[in-house]
Formats: C-alpha cells, structure tokens, sequence
C-alpha cells in the first residue's frame, strides 16, 4: 500500500522510505489527489506555542486545515507539536476522547524514537483503533538535548538542536508513522 506524506521537507527521510508518495514545497500537497492514506506534517510554526514570534505565509495556515481534512478523508495521521492550537481550532479531540470521524488524539515524545531531544508531539489519526497501533517505543530516559531553554531552571543548561534537527523526522519515527498510516487505510 502507498502512503502520502503530505507537506514533507524537502530533504526528507520519507523520499528514502519504500512505498511513500512524498508532496514536499516542489509538489504542493494541496495537489494530492487523494486515495491513499496520509502522513501529514504541516508547517506548525503560526500554530505552536511561539506562534507569536512567527512569520508565516498568507496561506500557512490553511495547510494545516487542509491536512486535517485529508486525515478525515483517506486515513492516517497527522503530527503537530503539544500546544497546537490546531486542535481547538478543528476540534480535534483531546487525548483519551474520539470525534465523529473515529479519530483521536495520541501524545508521543519523538525521543522514543531516536530525537535528540524530547520534542513532545500529538498525532492526530484516523482509520485505526487505537489497540491497532505499532507499538510505540516508550522510554523514562532523558533526552540529551533541547528544543528551546527553559529559563525557570537556570542550572539545567542541556545543548540545543540544531533549527534543522529541530524541523527532521526521525528515521525511526518516519517508519513508525508510515506503518501507522498503512493500518489506517480506507478510513473513508
């Protein structure tokens, strides 16, 4: 089964992974014409937590609504940081809940899966229940570096990722979440 990976960059791990159908800024994502099951990762940055500091494109934000869309439509996942506000927006359903497309919401940290750094993220999916997931690599093991400082604990001063390691998907996750992707086929 083919997967879509809509609004990947483009040096990204999934054009190496077999079976995925890769929409990068080259291949606007807006253009996929639909069918298969998706992994979704739009731009985050004018709906994350720094949302603020953020220069976005007139249209930035649309992609993500349009990505939503296509998880409800074909199945899959769609991947954004904790404290998107994404989810009120599109009235994704918080973790432990399920909206009216079967979908629900699952937070991971993307150290499980070889980040440097704990990089907490949810996963909207719909098509799959949620006992029909790939296992998940769960760890209590401290992440070696960080996305941004922390300035409440000024003696916990671990090194930062690069912006480039900050916006790549781990080998290992990208993996994880085609596989994903795959169990969730046919959602329509």
């Amino acid at each position: 089964m083919t997967v879509a990976v809509l609004f990947a960059r483009q040096d990204s791990v999934y054009k190496s992974l077999p079976g995925c159908d890769v929409f990068d800024i080259d291949r606007d994502a807006r253009c996929y014409p639909g069918a298969n099951p998706v992994v979704a990762h739009p731009l985050c940055r004018s709906w994350g937590r720094l949302r603020k500091f953020a220069k976005p494109r007139d249209d930035e934000r649309d992609l993500a609504v349009f990505a939503v869309d296509q998880v409800r439509k074909y199945g899959g996942v769609l991947e954004h940081p904790l404290g998107s506000e994404l989810w009120s927006f599109c009235d994704l359903p918080l973790p432990g809940r399920v909206d009216s497309f079967g979908g629900f919401t699952l937070g991971i940290n993307q150290n499980w899966f070889g980040h440097r750094a704990e990089k907490k993220t949810l996963l909207y999916i719909v098509g799959v229940l949620p006992g029909n997931i790939p296992p998940v690599p769960f760890t209590l093991e401290y992440a070696s570096h960080v996305i941004a400082r922390n300035n409440r604990n000024k003696n916990y001063r671990p090194p930062l990722v690069s912006k480039s390691e900050r916006e790549h998907t781990p080998p290992a996750f990208a993996e994880w979440l085609v596989d994903l992707a795959k169990r969730c086929g046919g959602a329509q």
